[in-house]
Parts: structure tokens; sequence; C-alpha cells
């Protein structure tokens, strides 16, 4: 394979940067920094002023390890939202994928991962201890499970079920409205808010 060259090696560093996000290839980080290159000086120091702040200025809530500004956070933070439920999800871009149902207006928990032997991912490398920890400090009646309907969502769903339920605590699992093996943040509002609204009891079956 020819290796590609650039006329500048400020030019390829900023390639190879580009081209170690996800999904974006060699070529696609070209065009990228290229089209960087066509704009007011301006307009890519606000660019890169923005990841930094990013990086450096978002923290995860102390309470559901959402991503925030501060310590808590805004949904945490909000009188309105029914404390008594919390809903599990996987990651951040599920939260956001919820929140655009408005059909759920608890709280949630944010685990950062699912129980994946074979990525060498347990259940001590996951915020499953901070949720057993949130239920027993008490006020929440229901947890609901809404973790991809995968085979390792599954298998973090009973994990948790076992955990819980000597806590009495409501246990529910969304609706399979959502395919088996679809990714929660990739469905779409309309689906994802029925089998939210539509949630059954986990039996841990």
């Amino acid at each position: 394979m020819i290796q590609q060259q650039y006329p500048s090696k400020l030019l390829e560093a900023a390639v190879g940067e580009f081209a170690k996000l996800p999904g974006i290839g060699r070529k696609t980080a070209l065009r990228l920094v290229l089209n960087l290159l066509k704009r007011d000086v301006a307009d890519v120091d606000r660019f890169v002023s923005a990841v930094a702040d990013v990086r450096h200025g978002i923290k995860h809530c102390a309470v559901c390890h959402n991503i925030s500004d501060g310590d808590v956070c805004p949904i945490c933070a909000d009188r309105n939202r029914d404390k008594s439920t919390v809903c599990v999800v996987e990651n951040v871009q599920d939260v956001m994928a919820i929140e655009a149902t408005m059909q759920y207006n608890g709280l949630y928990h944010v685990l950062g991962g699912v129980i994946s032997p074979m990525d060498g991912i347990g259940p001590g490398d996951i915020e499953i201890a901070s949720l057993e920890e949130r239920v027993k400090g008490g006020g929440i009646g229901e947890v609901i499970l809404a973790l991809s309907p995968t085979m390792e969502g599954d298998t973090t769903n009973f994990y948790i079920y076992r955990k819980l339920s000597p806590l009495g605590v409501s246990m529910s699992v969304i609706a399979r409205g959502v395919s088996v093996g679809d990714e929660l943040e990739y469905a779409d509002e309309v689906t994802l808010g029925r089998s939210i609204a539509n949630r059954t009891p986990f039996g841990g079956k």
C-alpha cells in the first residue's frame, strides 16, 4: 500500500489526529483539515477552544454519572423530575435518546458500559455498585432497566436484578419495541418512547 505524501508536516500531523476519531479514515480526515484551512483563523480558534473546553471542563455527575458542567447534572438538580424512578442506561448517548422522546420524567443512572466477559468488562468495571448504593439510600421506588437488547445488555440486566431485588425496589425493563441486537441510541424516538412507556416488570428470566 502506497503511503500518501503530504506537502506539510503540520498537515500530516493534523490528519493523523483527526483519523484517530471513530469512523474517520485518513481521506475524511484530510478533507476535514483542508476545510479548516479555508476558514477564518478566528473560526478555527473557536473550534479548537470548544474541543479543549469539552475535554477539560466537562465533569461526570456525582449522582448519576451523566456528563455535566457542574458536580450535579441539570436532570438530577431539576426539582420537577420524579425522584422515585431511576432509568438505568449504558451511556450518555442513551440519556440523550430517551430525553428526546419526552416520554420520561424520572432520573437516570449511567453505567458507563455493560458486562462483557469477551471484552474483559466485569461488574466492577461499570457503575453497578453506585446504583446499589443509590437504592439503599432510599426514596427510589422503581428502577427501569433500559439497556440495549443485546446479549451483553441482557446479562447486565440480570446481574442488576440479582443485586437489587433483595432491596425491595420495583424493577422493570423497557418493552421490546427496540429490535433484539439493536443499540438503544440508534432507535427512533417514537419506538423508544413507546418502549419506555410500555415497560414491563422484570422477572430475571
